[in-house]
């Protein structure tokens, strides 16, 4: 549906500056009803990304093409973006104030019977669930209320590619998390494409079938967000996108790259390998917290580990984070735990790693 190869895009500087690389060498695939989150800080290029599939803005090189068809090429827009199929919702909305909702709404259907276009907008206004409100104006809603219009306006166009900025970052956090789930199974429902843009980590890997991590402009990994979660490319990617435990390895120099079975020597003993970048020989460890399995004095005795003291410890109700030292690291190891398991500070405790970890 949507595919981007070799996108690139370079803003020339003030006098006397260097020109800016917004893009390099871009290349993403989206497939039809797919929905594909581009994760990213801030200033790595996602949202110019967003800019150049929707046409406001012309590449430096590249092409972007949209259902087969080719919308941009040669550093140059070749379609307009009123003319590409695609709907763009805002970061904030960007609702007209002097128009009620079921205006906002229809305002993308011009041209349209009024009788067709007033059919349109009283069907997508039904399905963000705002068919009452059609007569109210943008400042009479709540935050969640007017991100509804302004997708309800996207997809009344019936769009080949529904583009969404950032939208929920400037709503509360309860609202920002069922909004952005009933976002998802409305998008999902009618089989919508979507590319959605985002500098949060959770919201990218909750909503994406397919996740794009971007990093001074490139494509750094792209693919499903349990295998870039657990298998990241490099230790950078690995820490941004969430809690990593790493730690100095050795493996064994007569290992076979890549080969299952082989294993690593850390301070958590000798560790299964699920995937390895790099030789045989000294390396880093990458253990996530939710794979370190804690257990108190006595238990499981017998069973491999390393013994630690909880020093600290953090409760977020449906789960908590254990702060474990053990004499083998400089560090504290976090330690995931479910909300139901108490531990106490200064409590003596066994750490094991029930999963094949990444090693660098």
């Amino acid at each position: 549906m949507l595919t981007i190869r070799g996108l690139s895009k370079t803003f020339s500087g003030r006098p006397g500056q260097e020109p800016a690389q917004a893009l390099d060498q871009v290349d993403i695939d989206v497939a039809e009803g797919q929905f594909a989150t581009i994760l990213g800080p801030s200033g790595c290029g996602k949202t110019t990304l967003l800019r150049s599939i929707a046409g406001f803005e012309d590449p430096s090189a590249g092409t972007i093409s949209i259902d087969g068809r080719e919308v941009a090429a040669n550093g140059r827009s070749l379609v307009s973006a009123h003319e590409r199929g695609v709907g763009i919702v805002p970061q904030d909305g960007a609702l007209f104030p002097h128009l009620s909702v079921a205006q906002n709404v229809g305002f993308g259907l011009t041209g349209q019977p009024r009788r067709e276009r007033n059919r349109r907008v009283a069907e997508v206004l039904e399905l963000v669930g705002l068919d009452h409100l059609g007569s109210r104006r943008p400042h009479e809603l709540s935050g969640g209320q007017q991100q509804r219009v302004a997708l309800a306006r996207a997809i009344a166009p019936n769009p080949r590619v529904i583009l969404l900025d950032e939208p929920f970052s400037a709503l509360d956090a309860y609202l920002r998390q069922s909004l952005r789930e009933e976002v998802r199974n409305l998008l999902r429902d009618i089989g919508a494409t979507v590319v959605l843009v985002t500098h949060d980590q959770a919201e990218a890997m909750t909503l994406a079938d397919h996740l794009v991590v971007m990093r001074h402009g490139k494509v750094v990994q792209a693919g499903k967000p349990r295998e870039t979660y657990f298998r990241p490319c490099d230790i950078e990617l690995a820490r941004f996108l969430g809690d990593a435990v790493v730690v100095d390895g050795d493996i064994p120099c007569g290992a076979a790259t890549g080969t299952s079975g082989s294993t690593v020597s850390c301070a958590f003993g000798e560790l299964a390998i699920g995937s390895w970048h790099g030789r045989p020989g000294l390396c880093d460890v990458l253990i996530r917290p939710e794979n370190i399995t804690v257990r108190g004095a006595g238990e499981g005795v017998g069973l491999p580990g390393v013994v630690g003291t909880v020093v600290d410890q953090s409760f977020y109700g449906h789960d908590g984070v254990l702060q474990v030292a053990i004499p083998q690291l400089p560090e504290r190891v976090p330690v995931r735990v479910m909300g139901d398991q108490a531990f106490d500070v200064g409590q003596s405790v066994t750490l094991s790693v029930d999963r094949a970890v990444c090693t660098y």
